[in-house]
């Protein structure tokens, strides 16, 4: 009796240890606001996930952008503008095809990103989970919204408030 007790207690402290391992690739992390800029502009904690680390630093790039045009940015400090720039329901799916070109590889949402307020210390560790598949990556970025929000005024993609 002890021997199955102490062998099942055995597998179950292995099954727990190998599964917590995988944990931190699957685990969500959301953009949170670290400040705003007098010119409009949104410094953000984004995170990204990739097969290496280049990738995952786009990815957070690109999770920035889509945060601030889709959801607003709802952590953080609360100076953040809350609200996304696009209101209209199931945008990303009647705008598809401007939003995967902007979106692309090298796209024009480079063009609304900048890394100025990431120190040189922050740019060698950077925060980093890393997965048996994947790495995750924290990115300290501006998001330039003001221009952001001109650019799709601009595209047709949301109407000039009054």
């Amino acid at each position: 009796m002890k021997k199955i007790f102490i062998t099942l207690l055995l597998f179950t402290v292995i099954f727990n240890v190998s599964a917590q391992k995988k944990t931190a690739g699957n685990y969500i992390y959301k953009t949170e606001c670290l400040g705003v800029e007098l010119d409009g502009s949104q410094t953000l904690k984004a995170w990204g996930n990739g097969r290496n680390r280049a990738d995952a630093v786009e990815q957070a790039k690109k999770n920035a952008i889509r945060d601030v045009i889709f959801k607003g940015i709802q952590e953080g400090k609360q100076e953040c503008n809350q609200k996304p720039l696009v209101f209209e329901v199931n945008a990303q799916e009647k705008y598809e095809v401007y939003f995967n070109k902007f979106f692309a590889d090298g796209g024009e949402y480079r063009n609304f990103i900048s890394l100025r307020d990431e120190r040189i210390g922050d740019k060698l560790n950077r925060d980093r989970k890393k997965n048996t598949e994947s790495v995750t990556n924290g990115l300290v970025v501006r998001v330039l919204r003001s221009n952001l929000k001109t650019k799709l005024i601009e595209d047709k993609i949301i109407k000039q408030q009054l």
